[in-house]
């Protein structure tokens, strides 16, 4: 298919351009759950169809607590696509995650309060498995490849996601890191990898860490992530663009293409 691709990228914050690839164009996909963040850009790298979505549209016009995840996994989905590579910028809580690391969360915690969480709603009821969220062999090749690069990194991290647009009060940022030990924060992780756990798409979350969180007794501001932010694209394109063509075509070692078996009623 012309329109088809077997790896999605779903660009956070600072990462909404596709230069990377070849015989690019963009595609609209309409879904049954309304508009994705902007229209799908198909292209090429290392002989590999990639999708590329903007998370917060083009010029990061959506906020965190409205992005269309149900739509954009949608549409990937109904790409083709079979993995997905998905960039966001994070803040730490613990000393030794620093800004400009790279963190590949193996757990998450929802602290979300208002968003869609499933494709199924109504007619026939799913409980999917999240208790390992993320692709192991994904993470496993990620791993590897940001150790190659000799890039800072972090093999594992609990990731607490908010709701958002605000950033924590210092009582909720210290409850997070002393209470719930977990290692960093952002907006944008869920539903969006649970939901590409309903579609048995893998998935991985590239977490670049662009501050210190308000426990750590700075005020967070956009303009500080924003700068540290920009310091880390190339980094995070450099690693995609060792990521896509070092990412096998069959999905051996990992069971997410099978992850509604069991889990509807």
């Amino acid at each position: 298919m012309a329109n088809s691709a077997d790896i999605g990228i779903i660009g956070g914050t600072g990462v909404y351009d596709p230069g990377l690839f070849s015989a690019k164009r963009e595609v609209k996909v309409h879904t049954p759950y309304g508009e994705p963040s902007d229209s799908v850009t198909i292209g090429e790298y290392a002989g590999v169809k990639v999708a590329f979505i903007p998370r917060h549209g083009k010029g990061h016009r959506i906020p965190p607590h409205k992005i269309n995840s149900r739509a954009n996994i949608w549409a990937l989905k109904q790409l083709g696509v079979k993995r997905i590579i998905a960039p966001s910028a994070v803040g730490s809580l613990q000393e030794s995650y620093k800004p400009g690391d790279i963190a590949i969360p193996d757990q998450f915690i929802d602290f979300t309060k208002k968003r869609e969480y499933t494709f199924y709603d109504g007619g026939q009821v799913c409980h999917v498995s999240t208790a390992d969220p993320f692709c192991p062999e994904l993470r496993s090749i990620a791993i590897d490849r940001i150790k190659k690069l000799k890039f800072p990194v972090h093999d594992r991290a609990t990731y607490v996601c908010i709701e958002g647009p605000r950033f924590s009060t210092r009582a909720e940022s210290k409850f997070f890191r002393d209470v719930m030990k977990a290692e960093i924060i952002g907006m944008t992780l869920v539903p969006e990898v649970s939901l590409a756990r309903e579609a048995e798409i893998c998935y991985l979350s590239i977490s670049t860490v662009t501050d210190y969180d308000v426990w750590a007794d700075k005020p967070v501001s956009s303009a500080e992530i924003i700068e540290t932010l920009a310091k880390n694209v190339e980094k995070t394109k450099k690693l995609v663009a060792d990521l896509v063509p070092a990412t096998p075509d069959k999905r051996a070692k990992c069971s997410c293409g099978k992850a509604l078996e069991g889990s509807l009623l």
